[in-house]
């Protein structure tokens, strides 16, 4: 049986370290928009070259095989730092890769701490217990990203920063003894096995961190619209057929608001596409400021646009569908410079404390929406929930219900 000797961990570490450096490179190499990964690479590539030192002990200097291999050790810790920072969408910080280091270098320095090989040993260790905290720190403010994977890496990361503190005062206390001439403490043997058993189950995690983030992106990008950042519409008749399911037990009042830009195609033929795009936009922005953050809001295809307003009343719902129509119409008056005059024609449905059916409410909200073209546009009309709004084959509104209309003057 082989013995747990450090030697043969250090050679095992100095391999592991440098296949796992060049794992994560390759799998940044794969998606270059993840660049955490390839902070992570190189960081388990200075940790190689670091450990590679310190197994020089004895047949190099120890400015060397001791100082330079722990600054390099404490720096491949910073760069993980680093890489969790960017992965954050945080900036990185240049002065604090070398922080560590140059902590080191200046107490190997000092006279008092020259001989006190234990004082330094609990420096070191607090150094690089600080940079893991703040790695987990880094994952810990990015919580809002929904990746599982962040969890356990969290809890590893402040788990092995305790136990490098741990490391000096074990090794001091509990010596057990080996025949090892160089690191004389089978303690050391098994808190480098522990080291390196984490480095190999950080790498994987966080692997599979930077995997799940691109599936989630993708999910993400296949129900977004790409011009306007809001849920399109496969999005939002997802989410409302969630939301029918979830108040069939619970039912409360829901409005289904359609709007529609009023002569869209003219805008884009007088100024340009480019300029409709940034009308678009524009009303995106004044419609998600003029409704509340538990309100959705998506876009439906080209100009047409929808909202669902739940736990609201009618008074609440018509106020809401006004405040839109008003705050884009200023907002819209003149885009880049240019008179565009951009107006919305708004129907509303509501569903009173029944149950909700998503698809009868958009149809009458589309009823009501039709309406409001009809009646000059630049309105809202409110469909009633009991009566729906039927239109002959020649155009003309027959037998219209509108529970609630906004009397505004056209903007044609």
């Amino acid at each position: 049986m082989m013995n747990l000797d450090i030697n043969t961990l250090f050679m095992v570490t100095i391999y592991v370290e440098a296949i796992l450096g060049l794992l994560l490179l390759f799998a940044w190499v794969q998606n270059v928009q993840i660049h955490g990964v390839a902070w992570w690479g190189f960081a388990h590539l200075v940790r190689a070259a670091s450990v590679t030192l310190f197994g020089m002990y004895g047949q190099a200097p120890d400015l060397i095989t001791i100082d330079l291999a722990n600054a390099l050790l404490f720096t491949s810790f910073a760069v993980t730092w680093t890489g969790a920072r960017v992965f954050g969408g945080r900036p990185a910080e240049p002065v604090y890769l070398v922080t560590g280091a140059v902590i080191w270098l200046l107490v190997c320095r000092l006279p008092i701490l020259s001989e006190a090989i234990d004082a330094r040993a609990l420096i070191a260790s607090g150094i690089i217990a600080g940079y893991t905290w703040l790695t987990a720190y880094e994952f810990w403010h990015g919580r809002d990203e929904p990746l599982v994977s962040r969890w356990p890496l969290i809890f590893m990361l402040f788990a092995h920063g305790a136990l490098f503190l741990l490391r000096t005062p074990l090794v001091a206390l509990l010596p057990l003894k080996s025949t090892s001439g160089v690191y004389d403490s089978v303690w050391m043997a098994v808190l480098s096995f522990e080291a390196l058993l984490f480095t190999i189950s950080i790498a994987f995690i966080l692997l599979a961190m930077a995997k799940e983030r691109t599936e989630l992106r993708h999910r993400t990008a296949a129900m977004v619209d790409p011009l306007t950042g809001i849920s399109n519409r496969r999005a939002f008749v997802q989410y409302a057929q969630q939301l029918s399911k979830r108040l069939n037990s619970r039912p409360c009042s829901i409005a289904v608001l359609l709007v529609d830009l009023d002569h869209f195609k003219s805008i884009n033929d007088r100024f340009g596409h480019a300029l409709g795009d940034r009308v678009l936009e524009i009303f995106t922005d004044s419609a998600q400021k003029s409704v509340r953050a538990t309100d959705l809001i998506g876009r439906l295809g080209g100009e047409e646009f929808a909202a669902i307003l739940v736990d609201t009343t009618k008074d609440r719902a018509l106020a809401v569908a006004e405040r839109i129509r008003e705050n884009f119409a200023k907002a819209a008056l003149e885009v880049d410079k240019r008179p565009v005059g951009a107006t919305v024609s708004i129907g509303l449905a509501l569903c009173a404390e029944t149950a909700f059916d998503f698809t009868e409410l958009l149809a009458q909200a589309d009823q009501a929406l039709y309406v409001a073209k009809e009646r000059g546009r630049n309105r809202v009309e409110m469909a009633s929930l009991r009566l729906m709004l039927a239109r002959t084959s020649d155009g003309p509104v027959s037998g219209a219900t509108s529970v609630a209309t906004f009397n505004v003057e056209s903007a044609a």
